[in-house]
């Protein structure tokens, strides 16, 4: 059994990253985690180190000063890793998309696999697509195509 089988026959970890966010994305996230919706029945657990995470869950429009950090905890990440871009915030810089201290949306500073879009995304659409990017991957397709 290779390293990939390895890590798609047991639960997926997520790291939660907060690039700068107004805690709403943050709050929902939580929510998600609670017994009423329980992200974890569906085997996706969150983790405290990057160096355990499966995928890295970003939230808020990534600041001048969270680009390095953002960029490292990437490289850090184990490989194969996910990165899942949660809020209008992180997708498009949202509402501070004309601010002197953002630069520029997530994906134009790491790759991203998935979007979750929303002001702040519901725990519905947290779960939807947190599943379907687990059983593509566990399918074995190309997610970046």
């Amino acid at each position: 059994m290779g390293l990939r089988e390895f890590v798609l026959t047991r639960s997926i970890n997520i790291f939660h990253v907060s690039s700068g966010s107004c805690n709403n994305c943050d709050i929902e996230i939580l929510d998600a985690l609670t017994p009423r919706f329980d992200l974890e029945r569906f085997g996706l657990v969150l983790v405290g180190s990057i160096k355990h995470a499966d995928i890295m869950l970003c939230t808020g429009s990534c600041n001048r000063l969270a680009v390095p950090i953002i960029k490292k905890l990437y490289e850090t990440m184990p490989k194969p890793g996910f990165v899942v871009v949660y809020g209008a915030c992180g997708c498009s810089r949202g509402l501070f998309k004309d601010s002197y201290n953002t630069l520029a949306p997530l994906d134009e500073i790491i790759p991203v696999d998935a979007y979750i879009p929303g002001c702040p995304p519901k725990p519905e659409a947290t779960i939807a697509a947190l599943v379907k990017l687990v059983g593509k991957v566990r399918a074995g397709k190309d997610i970046r195509s």
